[in-house]
């Protein structure tokens, strides 16, 4: 230890008191090698869940889970350098188009995502369900591949941040996850350990995400963009909304068909909306031009075919079937039953639990509750009506594609009973409530 014995460090907090940084940072390094025991960093995680943890105690904690591994500075890449991290959510496929969209337009992505937990899916998974595709990919290999490709989206290596890991395993097990100095730590330890010119954070707010509301999303938002000004990094950071499926697929597979559509210009609405918004903000505050002029380039670039092309790169160079850019379903994995989910009376859409979607997709197989549990990457649940949409009934509104009609029954009776139907008009929800950061 730098300073106090871990009881002393535990002690502060569990009195409320401020922890001095470099106390705070010993104890994390501590951990990280090995030296403080789980049930003393657990009992760390629950002070800090009860009492908080202040602006500064957030940057050293921070900073040590940077310090507790290697970094990835990216000095090779000469492109301008732009991350982007979302908070999670239901069928939040925009970093599958976002990444090639913004190489498509000369920006260099590094991506390091991870797997879906709960009712939220995991870039990782739906990448994987590509056959032969990889994502452990070495720091040289994801160097090598963002300087010829543009973009790679790959998994966090094992001696990236590895406090953090620990932590989070810790956080879930204690029930201390939904804490918000916890969250920007941990969220902000892995953005500034990849050497960016521009971190782009996507913060959900609404039923399918962890922030429930806009305002605490904008809280989270806003510690975070902090860390990154303390730290002398630029971020950008939007609470976007999650109170409904972003896009209409949840699952794996599903979600990169429906990328691939985006991707080639076809299909249109609020994922590529906001994919857009991301890359607009990316190649304006990187290039120096408008926003307008960002949103017109990253729209042409939809539908005139570059970041398909982009796309389909970035899978061959990680291994993948590069047709699943030409053909998704000729190599995609797919369910044997597909059954319609239709609407049962007429009205208009006011609300959907988005989080009970994204629950009943994980039943059929698309996610998982612990991080080692398989997932079925053919699965999940097609849902196309967004808060606003005018229904009718027996109109088919989705898709259920299951292993078996019972399965397919009873995702089809969850996704229907997590719609609130009007017979007045409802206007639709703002896809972006707030922007923080310079």
């Amino acid at each position: 230890m730098n300073a106090r014995e871990p009881r002393d460090v535990l002690a502060a907090k569990r009195d409320g008191r401020a922890i001095p940084p470099d106390e705070l940072a010993g104890f994390i390094l501590d951990y990280a090698r090995g030296d403080v025991p789980d049930y003393q960093a657990a009992a760390f995680l629950m002070a800090a869940f009860i009492r908080g943890l202040d602006q500064s105690e957030t940057l050293a904690l921070t900073r040590a889970m940077v310090a507790s591994g290697s970094t990835l500075p990216l000095e090779g890449i000469t492109r301008p350098k732009v991350d982007k991290h979302s908070t999670g959510g239901v069928a939040d496929g925009v970093t599958l188009v976002f990444a090639p969209l913004a190489a498509s337009l000369g920006l260099a992505v590094a991506k390091l995502s991870g797997r879906g937990l709960g009712h939220t899916g995991g870039t990782l998974d739906k990448l994987e369900s590509i056959p032969g595709l990889k994502t452990a990919l070495k720091a040289g290999e994801i160097e090598r591949q963002v300087d010829a490709v543009g973009c790679a989206v790959a998994a966090q290596t094992a001696d990236l941040v590895p406090a953090d890991g620990a932590l989070y395993a810790l956080r879930d097990a204690t029930a201390t996850v939904a804490s918000i100095p916890l969250i920007a730590a941990s969220v902000m330890s892995k953005k500034l350990a990849v050497g960016t010119d521009l971190i782009l954070l996507d913060v959900k707010a609404g039923s399918g995400a962890f922030m429930k509301t806009p305002a605490e999303a904008e809280q989270l938002a806003r510690q975070c963009v902090g860390i990154a000004s303390d730290w002398g990094r630029k971020a950008r950071a939007a609470v976007t909304d999650m109170s409904q499926p972003l896009g209409d697929a949840v699952g794996n597979a599903l979600d990169v068909a429906e990328a691939v559509d985006v991707l080639a210009g076809r299909a249109h609405g609020r994922l590529r909306d906001l994919a857009i918004i991301f890359a607009a903000e990316a190649f304006s505050r990187l290039g120096g031009t408008s926003m307008g002029e960002g949103r017109g380039a990253a729209a042409r670039a939809l539908d005139g075919g570059a970041a398909l092309e982009r796309f389909r790169l970035m899978v061959e160079a990680q291994e993948g079937d590069p047709r699943v850019a030409d053909d998704p379903w000729s190599v995609l994995p797919r369910a044997p039953v597909v059954q319609p989910i239709v609407s049962q009376r007429d009205g208009f859409l006011e609300s959907v639990d988005a989080e009970a979607i994204g629950r009943a997709s994980s039943r059929l197989g698309a996610g998982r509750k612990r991080k080692s549990d398989p997932i079925d990457p053919a699965v999940g649940i097609v849902f196309r009506p967004k808060v606003g949409d005018r229904l009718g009934q027996g109109q088919r509104i989705g898709e259920v594609h299951a292993r078996d009609d019972d399965a397919a029954n009873e995702a089809s009776r969850a996704a229907l009973a997590t719609m609130t139907i009007s017979d007045h008009a409802v206007s639709p929800l703002p896809l972006v409530h707030a922007w923080c950061g310079a």
